[in-house]
């Protein structure tokens, strides 16, 4: 299985190692599925990383290994070029829909504005995520 997780569910990881995110972070160390991530994404999990109310609660120390992490381990592809054919309420969440469509990946995420597309496009909480991975022969 391939995937693309929003900063959010990265952010929550940290925030609450014993989580849902953090079982599905915990369960792409393990193997269990392919994280691909961008330029646009890495640059925004940074971003959040950097804000008082984060720095407040995670350690510069720990969302550094995190962003280290994923540069040396997910697999980083570019950026796609074009909008996608499907579009978020939240046009700042696009990238986040053409990154997963350009990897042919599911996307995990806790924004409603992108589970709310479910219907439409394969995204999922992180709990759903987690029952479709229990899914999978050999996980």
């Amino acid at each position: 299985m391939r995937a693309v997780l929003d900063p959010n569910v990265l952010i929550s990881a940290l925030l609450t190692p014993h989580g849902k995110p953090a079982q599905v972070l915990r369960s792409w160390l393990a193997g269990a599925f392919e994280l691909f991530v961008s330029e646009s994404l890495l640059a925004e999990l940074q971003r959040a990383l950097g804000y008082p109310k984060l720095r407040a609660l995670i350690e510069p120390t720990e969302a550094q290994e995190l962003l280290d992490l994923l540069r040396r381990e997910a697999e980083v592809i570019d950026d796609p070029d074009d909008p996608p054919a499907i579009r978020s309420p939240d046009p700042d969440d696009d990238y986040l829909i053409a990154l997963a469509m350009s990897a042919r990946a599911v996307l995990v995420s806790g924004d409603g504005h992108l589970l709310g597309l479910g219907a439409r496009l394969p995204v999922y909480a992180p709990a759903e995520f987690l029952a479709l991975l229990a899914q999978e022969p050999g996980v």
